[in-house]
């Protein structure tokens, strides 16, 4: 069993030059709280750039940045891959002695129960306005204590269509890697959540505090919250018909290696005159042009989000080489490859990423 039981937020911090001596609170102070199931890679990156930002040497006290680890329960967490996290306790009854509250969430976000205690405790945050976090699905629990109201929220791309079904009067994006709309920041997961803990620490702590925590990460860059999240994402909503929604998934997560008819239809499960005959109903297309048509639109995203090169690019898509990429390009498009490069403003070879 992993465990990590860290030490109760402190009320003040130290001065390495001025011997250690107590010099206020931390400048960031962060609650954190589990979701079961809840996404490893995205906790442990926004604890550890707290951790390396708030001391020096990555001695890990907790001066400059402060966090508490908790459950709504008090009770350890399982996360996604297994692993158990011992909580340093539940949640406390003041929650303005943090800076920001995170709700970090993974696995679980199919699961419409929230418990009381914590839908309570978010709105009493809210309420006192304590700034929220929503990491990975987390943002789903900051929907059901219903807190999130009209603003924008970032889900991960994986998520989207089910954010959107369960939560109609939010509006959520894909096309960013977290976002800020003051009182509340969401971001996709992931490693999403290190590019959102390093904002926070250099808004609240300096530039140099994030600068500090990145090259200990071996990081090349911070990657604002505008960056994209890395992957295309269609919009299905559209799609009504359950079988030919189930199917076009199907098709956009082997969109670099296309199956073929058969396949997809087993995959549904039914026929392939029948599934057919659902995607024109639902779509005006076959299956078989539907998959053209997603990968040549997967191709012209890369290019703009994308450095490599113009082969690559037809590889990842699917395509056996540059020229039939090319040629099926212009077919739907009306231009080539580079010239759509061109026209958006970009080279290729040049990625929109910051080093």
């Amino acid at each position: 069993m992993d465990t990590a039981t860290p030490a109760p937020v402190p009320s003040f911090s130290y001065d390495d030059e001025l011997g250690g001596l107590p010099q206020g609170k931390p400048a960031l102070t962060i609650g954190i709280v589990l979701l079961d199931q809840f996404t490893l890679a995205a906790f442990a990156g926004l604890v550890d750039v707290l951790r390396l930002a708030g001391d020096h040497g990555g001695r890990s006290r907790q001066i400059h940045t402060a966090w508490r680890v908790m459950s709504w329960d008090g009770k350890p967490r399982c996360s996604s891959a297994g692993l158990t996290i011992d909580v340093a306790d539940g949640l406390p009854d003041d929650p303005t002695q943090f800076d920001y509250v995170a709700v970090c969430g993974g696995n679980d976000y199919f699961n419409g129960r929230l418990p009381e205690p914590l839908r309570d405790w978010l709105r009493l945050a809210a309420a006192q306005r304590v700034r929220l976090l929503g990491i990975c699905t987390g943002t789903f629990a900051l929907a059901q204590a219903d807190v999130i109201g009209p603003r924008t929220v970032c889900v991960h791309w994986n998520v989207l269509d089910t954010f959107r079904e369960r939560f109609p009067q939010a509006r959520a994006v894909v096309d960013r890697l977290f976002v800020d709309e003051g009182d509340l920041i969401s971001c996709a997961g992931s490693t999403a959540a290190i590019d959102l803990a390093l904002y926070l620490v250099a808004r609240h702590c300096g530039r140099d505090k994030a600068q500090q925590a990145m090259r200990h990460m071996m990081l090349q860059g911070v990657r604002p919250g505008r960056v994209p999240q890395a992957h295309f994402h269609t919009d299905l909503s559209g799609i009504q018909d359950l079988r030919v929604r189930q199917a076009a998934h199907f098709i956009e997560q082997r969109i670099d290696n296309p199956p073929p008819l058969d396949a997809i239809a087993r995959y549904v499960g039914v026929g392939r005159r029948q599934l057919e005959r659902a995607f024109r109903v639902a779509t005006g297309m076959s299956p078989m042009a539907f998959q053209r048509q997603l990968r040549l639109e997967y191709g012209s995203w890369l290019l703009l989000n994308n450095p490599s090169s113009i082969t690559q690019i037809a590889l990842d898509c699917g395509f056996a080489d540059g020229a039939h990429f090319s040629r099926d390009f212009r077919a739907h498009f009306g231009q080539s490859p580079r010239q759509y490069q061109q026209a958006a403003g970009r080279d290729v070879g040049v990625s929109v990423f910051p080093a």
